[in-house]
């Protein structure tokens, strides 16, 4: 009897230790995202709204401010508030008003703040007129789109401009998931699939102008600033989007592997690309975080584009919480503007803090209020209370900063959210 029971006793440590190891390597095949699910609004549907925790501002009150956001960047004033307008019966386009032209930038914001406000109708008429007039049919940029067109449709610069493309597969992502597919070119998860692929299978780099090639490097796992032979060999920072690839490396219906790593790579170049002091980045980066000016115009100090950067970081905490520096950075970032006077910092600066630019930009003050859905700081109340009280833009120049500060109040009001795809 004692044999048997040493034998059976074997047996099952040996069935333990497999057990055990089988548990080891599948979860070292599992994506390290997945381990834990404690922290952010992937994994517990919980999205903070600072205009309450902080301010004690009432949801009726919240939802009446976005509302009037909406209503006047939308159907305001043609000459003074709006910045969408309709075209014909099923199309319009996002208006940069100060230059009076067309980007993929403002279309793919504008279908964003769509999805996130449930307005499918504005959604699909600025998806339409995205596919008739800026998107490549054929050709070697097939699947990209023109970043710059003229209002009536007429193409201003065939290159493309990768941020856009990265806001139109996330909005039409979250469109398949909260409204469902529809036929053709409103069938919106096999658009965004498309130009997933596409995004990848392009040449991998050239330094031949003109050179249609990948919006990702593969080797850097970055963004390119455009997938181009002339402007592939760096980076812009406000287009890494790191809690995008997140779901990408999810839904994607391919290189799954290589978004994930990709997100790890964004988060790691934040890290290298933000002043240590400061907490600022440059319009441009190399792909190692040290700045870039290509054409002598300042692009290596804090400008236009490196507003957004706060708030990809704050969002990719908010939304999956994995890197605790995240934090640490939204802190810095807002001791500095602080530093600089809360109601009339700079819009423009050098890396290290020197101020280029006196304008106090809206743009700005929505980016900063987000950076506190990170921060642990005590000055976030005066941030958030900043963008409640500022006024919606209006006048030549109001689309950047309209568009920001729409986002921004989504984004700080926990109404911009995770619509996943089953």
């Amino acid at each position: 009897m004692k044999i048997q029971k040493r034998k059976r006793g074997d047996f099952i440590v040996r069935i333990v230790l497999v057990l055990i190891l089988f548990n080891l390597v599948t979860d070292c095949s599992r994506p390290s995202e997945e381990k834990d699910q404690t922290k952010g609004a992937y994994y517990s549907n919980k999205y903070d709204n600072l205009f309450i925790s902080l301010l004690d501002k009432k949801d009726s009150e919240i939802k009446a401010k976005i509302d009037s956001a909406f209503k006047q960047l939308f159907y305001g004033n043609d000459d003074t508030q709006r910045v969408y307008y309709p075209v014909k019966d099923d199309m319009a386009y996002i208006e940069d008003t100060g230059n009076k032209d067309v980007r993929t930038e403002g279309m793919s914001y504008g279908m964003m703040i769509a999805v996130q406000l449930n307005k499918k109708t504005e959604f699909d008429r600025l998806w339409k007129w995205s596919k008739t007039y800026m998107q490549h049919s054929s050709g070697p940029g097939k699947g990209y789109f023109s970043w710059h067109c003229k209002t009536a449709g007429t193409v201003l610069d065939s290159n493309s401009a990768s941020d856009g493309e990265e806001w139109f597969v996330m909005s039409l992502l979250f469109a398949s998931a909260r409204w469902g597919n529809g036929e053709g070119i409103y069938n919106y998860e096999a658009e965004a699939q498309n130009i997933l692929n596409a995004m990848l299978n392009k040449k991998e780099s050239s330094d031949e102008r003109n050179v249609v090639t990948n919006m990702f490097n593969r080797k850097e796992k970055q963004v390119v600033f455009v997938p181009s032979g002339e402007a592939d060999d760096f980076t812009d920072p406000s287009y890494h989007l790191p809690h995008y690839y997140e779901l990408w490396g999810r839904w994607a219906e391919s290189n799954n592997k290589f978004w994930y790593a990709t997100a790890d790579t964004s988060r790691s170049f934040f890290k290298r690309t933000t002043n240590p002091v400061t907490g600022l980045a440059p319009d441009y980066a190399h792909f190692d975080g040290s700045p870039i000016d290509p054409w002598n115009g300042g692009k290596d100090d804090f400008r236009f584009d490196a507003w957004r950067v706060a708030m990809n970081i704050a969002m990719d905490y908010e939304w999956f919480a994995k890197d605790d520096w995240e934090v640490k950075e939204c802190n810095k970032l807002l001791d500095f503007f602080y530093s600089q006077g809360i109601n009339n910092y700079g819009n423009q600066y050098t890396l290290d803090g020197k101020k280029l630019g006196d304008d106090h930009s809206t743009g700005l003050v929505a980016a900063n209020a987000v950076a506190c859905l990170a921060s642990t700081s005590n000055k976030r109340k005066n941030f958030v209370e900043a963008l409640w009280n500022v006024s919606i833009p209006t006048g030549q120049y109001r689309y950047y900063d309209g568009m920001l500060y729409m986002l921004g109040m989504l984004q700080v009001s926990g109404n911009f959210r995770i619509y996943k795809l089953k």
